[in-house]
């Protein structure tokens, strides 16, 4: 099973590729929407967990651009909400379509693990 994970966080995309990769997915990385549609054209990924705020494409539009052409794709989306914070986003990010939200900094990581594995059909 593979997981994209596009955040502009490179700390952020590190700590989600070593937890998932623990967790036994392949992970690609995107550091933004636009990077995160390309590669998912070239390598399919069964989920994806997409930050919200980027620059170049946020997430908000990654998720609607991902669910509009694929309909099935499992999406997890993240944020710390920037300035506002992620009240303001993770609501609008449910409704286009992300299966599960999380706030970051994350309480505890393995709850993002479980999420991931309900989604993809493991435990």
């Amino acid at each position: 099973m593979r997981i994209l994970v596009i955040d502009d966080d490179d700390q952020m995309r590190t700590l989600l590729r070593q937890v998932m990769e623990l967790a036994g997915y392949e992970v690609i990385e995107a550091e933004n929407g636009r990077e995160g549609m390309q590669k998912h054209l070239r390598q399919p990924a069964d989920l994806v967990i997409t930050d919200l705020i980027m620059p170049e494409q946020e997430g908000l539009e990654t998720i609607t651009s991902l669910k509009k052409e694929y309909p099935a794709i499992k999406i997890i989306a993240i944020s710390g909400g920037g300035r506002i914070g992620p009240e303001a986003y993770l609501p609008a990010a449910r409704e286009l379509g992300a299966d599960r939200v999380f706030t970051k900094p994350f309480d505890d990581v393995r709850d993002l693990v479980e999420a991931v594995r309900e989604l993809l059909g493991y435990g």
